[in-house]
């Protein structure tokens, strides 16, 4: 049968295991879960599949569901993420349930009225394999959705599959753990902004410690091999439409959090996460013009000429998270008062109330930074349990 996906790129790349640590061999070809089909396949004979899914989701240039269907496995139903099933719809764009045209499957979407599957969504589902992209940012929303799985899968008593993939940023851990009563769809687990695990580490994280719910879900991970948390991981898909290159994978931690301020992030350019700058002439020397652009329409300060820099070119992977940029930016703009569009949102990003409040006090980037340590070392503690993969030194 034709791919339903068209090819995309080149063939990914992969990890080691759940229940041992890896062997390292660096020369290797890191391969995804997905890639080990010997480990998976035998699950789901006979059964009824549901599969989490989008459009990086694939078996070197082929799509999972493409791969599977021509395995003669029982795929029953499709469930999509943000951005939709081809990852193309703007962030925040609710999406609605639609019938695939190709292979005649239905679409329940996770980020529409629903982020949870129902029980009548999982009605016939035997068991659910999720593998999806992960960025390893607390507010990238597919880890909220594999939260949600997790919590469905276990209240309904489905078994899920998590085909563990290479995490970008796994190589550190950093930023403010999420906080009680700032979770939300961009942070529904106490982790930091930069948490260091794998999708399939977090999957046994968030189910071991409950964050999901009380019961346990049947879980498996379908490892990577050939990974360390210390290795480099160029995506050979963008996982979103404005993260295009491992550059903005790599900054979207540090310029995430101006998307709720009148600072550009580079939506609406060819350098998305890569630029940010506003209106004023004292952000910068740079110069950029945000447009409508597929993927992202009306971006922040659309048709408006705007001053700050160009960060295509700074060693964003060994700068790891950095909050100079923003505290710089707010400390330039001249009109203080209308720089934050949603103070809200600001806060469920950060995951505490007290950053914003230091920022417009004038605090300095290492007196903030003090603040979230303790909170931070103690995630670091609890992160080595679930290691599945050998740790960045």
């Amino acid at each position: 049968m034709k791919n339903f996906f068209v090819p995309l790129l080149i063939a990914l790349v992969s990890f080691s295991s759940f229940s041992c640590k890896a062997k390292v061999n660096s020369p290797e070809k890191i391969k995804v879960g997905a890639e080990s089909m010997e480990k998976y396949l035998p699950k789901l004979e006979g059964k009824r599949v549901g599969l989490v899914i989008n459009h990086t989701s694939t078996v070197g240039k082929t799509h999972l569901l493409d791969t599977l269907l021509s395995r003669q496995v029982n795929v029953a139903k499709l469930f999509a993420p943000e951005h939709g099933f081809r990852g193309q719809a703007d962030a925040g764009a609710h999406i609605l349930n639609e019938t695939d045209a190709q292979t005649g499957l239905p679409i329940i979407s996770l980020y529409g009225k629903n982020r949870k599957p129902s029980a009548e969504h999982l009605s016939g589902i035997d068991i659910l394999v999720f593998d999806i992209q992960d960025v390893g940012v607390r507010f990238y929303t597919y880890i909220s959705t594999l939260h949600n799985i997790i919590e469905a899968a276990a209240n309904n008593n489905i078994p899920v599959l998590v085909l563990d993939r290479p995490n970008p940023n796994g190589h550190y851990v950093a930023g403010p753990v999420l906080e009680e009563g700032y979770e939300s769809f961009v942070g529904m687990n106490k982790i930091p902004v930069v948490y260091g695990l794998t999708i399939g580490e977090l999957a046994i994280m968030i189910n071991e410690e409950k964050w999901a719910s009380k019961k346990h879900c049947d879980l498996e991970v379908i490892p990577c091999e050939n990974y360390t948390h210390a290795s480099r991981y160029d995506l050979p898909i963008k996982p979103s439409p404005n993260l295009p290159n491992a550059q903005s994978i790599w900054l979207y931690p540090s310029i995430c959090f101006f998307e709720p301020t009148k600072v550009s992030v580079g939506r609406g350019t060819d350098l998305q996460f890569q630029v940010i700058g506003g209106p004023d002439k004292n952000l910068g020397r740079y110069k950029f013009t945000p447009v409508d652009k597929p993927g992202a329409h009306n971006p922040v300060n659309k048709d408006i000429l705007c001053y700050g820099e160009n960060l295509s070119d700074v060693d964003a992977r060994n700068m790891g998270f950095d909050l100079h940029y923003l505290f710089n930016f707010y400390k330039n703009f001249e009109d203080k008062a209308n720089f934050f569009t949603n103070e809200r949102f600001f806060n469920l990003l950060t995951g505490n109330g007290w950053l914003i409040e230091d920022l417009k006090a004038g605090k300095t980037v290492a007196e903030v930074e003090s603040k979230w340590q303790p909170a931070l070392e103690k995630f670091k503690t609890l992160r080595k349990k679930y290691l599945i993969y050998p740790d960045f030194k």
